[in-house]
C-alpha cells in the first residue's frame, strides 16, 4: 500500500549521517542545506573518532522523527554499526534509510537492515 501524499508531500532533502569524505562528497554534490535561523539545523553529521554515539543518536533521530524535509537518510554502514539497535528498529518509509558505504570501510550486504528484510520477506 502506497503512502498518502501528506507523508511525502513536504520532503525534499537528503540528510547524510557519515565520515568526513563521504559528507564532503555528498555536499559537493548539492545536498547540503541549512534551515533558516533561529534554528539553522544542518542535513548533515560529519562522524570522525572523536563523535560520541549519543551525538550520532541524536542526528538520527532528528533526521527520521524531528525533520518533515527530509527524504532519504544516508548512513555509512560503519556508522550505523554504532546505533545498530535504532537503525534496526526504524521502519517508517519516510525517510528512507538507506545504508552506504565508505572509502575506509567496504559495504557489506550482511550488515544492511534493509536486505536484512528484504530476505526475511523473501524466507531467506
Amino acid at each position: 500500500m502506497a503512502a498518502p501524499p501528506s507523508a511525502y508531500k513536504d520532503r525534499h532533502f537528503l540528510a547524510v549521517i557519515g565520515d568526513e569524505d563521504s559528507c564532503t562528497g555528498l555536499l559537493l554534490a548539492g545536498i547540503g542545506h541549512v534551515t533558516s535561523p533561529p534554528d539553522s539545523q544542518k542535513n548533515f553529521l560529519v562522524v570522525d573518532a572523536k563523535t560520541e554515539t549519543s551525538t550520532i543518536e541524536r542526528a538520527f533521530d532528528n533526521f527520521t522523527h524531528d525533520r518533515k524535509d527530509i527524504a532519504i537518510l544516508l548512513i555509512n554502514q560503519h556508522i550505523a554499526e554504532k546505533i545498530r539497535y535504532k537503525v534496526d528498529t526504524y521502519t517508517d518509509a519516510f525517510p528512507a534509510l538507506l545504508e552506504i558505504p565508505s572509502k575506509e570501510h567496504p559495504y557489506d550486504p550482511e550488515k544492511d537492515s534493509v536486505l536484512k528484510r528484504v530476505r526475511r520477506l523473501f524466507g531467506e
